[in-house]
């Protein structure tokens, strides 16, 4: 592609495939960019893939990440990160050691960290948010602040906004929680729960 790597120095083992992909590329080794200006920005950085136009657009220095889908991580400063899918982590600015898998999902988070999305929504509205695990569509797509919650199952914490160490599994468990060390498991559990804390529901409904 016309002006690929054309800032190499002593750079090594790089691949670049698109206008301007790996444009400014100095000495980072190890990063293969296919896409129009994927890794454009990417100066030292390495061992990062980008696939897909603008993904890791902004990564200057920033190593060891994943992006494949148009636009992923194309804000993206920090490092380790892993997003799969339109719209994944396009948002995120200097989070690490996050993982979305699914279209749009972690779509809003800019500084989180240690975060995984995976499906559809999956996370979606987080922000600032850590350390919070989603499994399923809508598991806790509402969620923008809060921390160390476990969703596994399709709409689990689907509503939560700020709740915390919370843990539901099964389909819609703890929907509309914005409480405080629940445990849900199961069919529709804990379902209603709203503010309260440190309750365990086994089984459906």
């Amino acid at each position: 592609g016309n002006q690929v790597l054309v800032s190499d120095t002593t750079g090594s083992r790089n691949t670049g495939v698109g206008y301007k992909s790996l444009y400014s590329a100095t000495t980072g080794s190890q990063n293969a960019a296919f896409g129009v200006a994927a890794l454009e920005n990417d100066t030292t950085g390495g061992n990062n893939t980008a696939i897909g136009s603008f993904s890791l657009w902004t990564c200057t220095i920033c190593n060891n990440n994943v992006a494949v889908g148009s636009s992923t991580l194309s804000l993206n400063t920090g490092d380790s990160n892993v997003a799969i899918g339109y719209g994944a982590l396009t948002k995120s600015t200097t989070g690490s050691l996050n993982v979305a898998i699914g279209a749009d999902a972690l779509l809003e988070q800019t500084t989180g960290t240690d975060n995984t999305a995976v499906g559809g929504l999956a996370l979606e509205n987080t922000t600032t948010g850590d350390l919070n695990t989603a499994i399923g569509l809508d598991a806790l797509q509402a969620n923008t602040t809060g921390a160390s919650n476990t969703a596994v199952g399709a709409l689990a914490l689907l509503r939560a906004t700020t709740a915390s160490n919370e843990t539901a599994i099964g389909y819609n468990a703890l929907n509309s929680s914005n409480g405080l060390r629940n445990t849900a498991v199961g069919y529709l559990a804990l379902e209603n729960n709203t503010t309260g804390i440190d309750s365990v529901a086994v089984g459906a409904n």
